[in-house]
C-alpha cells in the first residue's frame, strides 16, 4: 500500500527529470502523491514540483515560531495543519511529523540532561512503555484506512483543545511520599532552580497510573505522528508530581526515544518522503530559533489562545476530510 504510493511518486520524479515535455503532467503528481485523481486534477494542475515543498517550508517556519511561543511541540501543530490543508497523503505527513518532533527532541535532550533537569530515572521506565506502544500504534495507524485515521485524528485534536483550555500547571507539586513503584524505580532527584535560587528536591507518586497513561500516549504518538509533548508534561507534572521544569525537560528526552521507535516503522514502510520531511524539519528548526528569541516579549496567554484556535480549525478540517468534504 505505502510502497505503491512511494513507487508512483518516484516514477513521477524520474519522468520529470528524463522527459521535460511531460513536466506539466508530472508537476502535479509529485506534489500530490497519494492524494487521489480528484486532488491531482484540482490542486496540482499547472504547479511546478517545487511549489508545495517551498510552501511547506514557509508554513513550517511559521509553525516553529508559534509552537515555541505557545509552549507546545511542533509535531502537534504540524500533522493536523499539513494533512488538513496540503495535498500530501496522510501517511507521508505522519512520517514527517515524527521526524519533526524527533529532530527537536534530539537537539535539546543533551543540554537538558547536562543541566540536571531531565531525569533518566524518571524517563527510562516511561520511555520503555511508550516506545513499545508507539510501535504498535504506528503499525495500527498504517494499516487503517486514511479516512478512519483522519476521523480519529480530528477527535484527538478536539480532546487536546479541551485539555489545553482546562489544564493547569504546578511549578512545584506537593508529594507527601513516594509510592512503592517510584521508590523501587528511584524516581526522585534534585536540581538547582535559577529562577527560585534554590535546590529543589522532588519525588514521584501515582507511578502505576503514569505508566498506564504512557501506554496510551505512545499509541497516539505512533498512530498520528504527533509527538506527545502535549500529553507528557501534564502526566509527569499533574499526575506523577514532578516539578514543571523537570516534567518539560524529561518529556523532551522521552520524546527522543518514543518517536525514534515509531519513526523506524514509517521508514520501513516507505512513509518518510524526503521532499516532505526535509523542508518541514528545516522550516520548523529555523522558526523555533526565532520563537525562542521572541519568547521574552510575546504575550504567552495570547499565543496560547492562537494555538488553541489553530488546533480547533485543524481538528475540524480533519473531521471534514474524513467524510470526504
Amino acid at each position: 500500500m505505502i510502497h505503491a504510493r512511494l513507487a508512483s511518486t518516484a516514477l513521477a520524479l524520474a519522468l520529470y527529470a528524463a522527459l521535460p515535455e511531460l513536466a506539466s503532467a508530472a508537476d502535479g503528481q509529485i506534489a500530490l502523491a497519494g492524494a487521489g485523481p480528484a486532488g491531482a486534477a484540482t490542486l496540482g494542475a499547472g504547479l511546478p514540483w517545487w511549489f508545495w515543498p517551498l510552501l511547506l517550508f514557509i508554513v513550517c517556519f511559521c509553525l516553529g515560531v508559534v509552537a515555541v511561543l505557545g509552549g507546545v511541540g511542533g509535531g502537534v501543530l504540524f500533522v493536523p495543519i499539513v494533512s488538513g490543508f496540503f495535498p500530501f497523503h496522510l501517511d507521508f505527513v505522519r512520517g514527517a511529523g515524527l521526524m519533526v518532533a524527533l529532530a527537536a527532541a534530539l537537539a535539546s535532550s543533551p543540554r537538558l540532561l547536562n543541566s540536571g533537569m531531565a531525569s533518566l530515572r524518571l524517563a527510562m521506565p516511561l520511555a520503555l512503555i511508550g516506545s513499545a506502544s508507539s510501535i504498535v500504534g504506528a503499525l495500527v495507524g498504517l494499516a487503517l484506512p486514511a479516512n478512519l485515521v483522519q476521523f480519529a485524528l480530528g477527535l484527538t485534536l478536539l480532546f487536546i483543545v479541551v485539555l489545553m483550555w482546562r489544564s493547569k500547571k504546578s511549578d512545584f507539586p506537593h508529594v507527601e511520599a513516594a509510592d512503592p513503584w517510584s521508590a523501587a524505580l528511584r524516581m526522585n532527584g534534585m536540581y538547582f532552580d535559577a529562577g527560585a535560587d534554590r535546590v529543589v528536591e522532588w519525588k514521584a507518586h501515582r507511578t502505576k497510573a503514569g505508566l498506564a497513561m504512557f501506554v496510551v500516549i505512545g499509541m497516539m504518538a505512533g498512530m498520528f505522528g504527533l509527538g506527545a509533548g502535549w500529553a507528557n508534561v501534564p502526566v509527569l507534572n499533574l499526575l506523577m508530581g514532578a516539578p514543571l521544569k523537570v516534567s518539560v525537560a524529561t518529556s523532551m528526552f522521552v520524546l527522543s526515544i518514543v518517536d525514534s521507535s515509531a519513526a523506524w516503522v514509517y521508514l520501513n514502510q516507505g512513509a518518510v518522503l524526503a521532499i516532505v520531511t526535509v523542508p518541514s524539519i528545516i522550516g520548523m528548526m529555523l522558526g523555533s530559533t526565532i520563537g525562542v528569541r521572541l519568547l521574552t516579549v510575546a504575550s504567552a496567554s495570547l499565543l496560547r489562545k492562537v494555538v488553541i484556535v489553530l488546533l480547533l480549525l485543524a481538528g475540524g478540517r480533519a473531521m471534514l476530510k474524513a467524510f470526504g468534504i
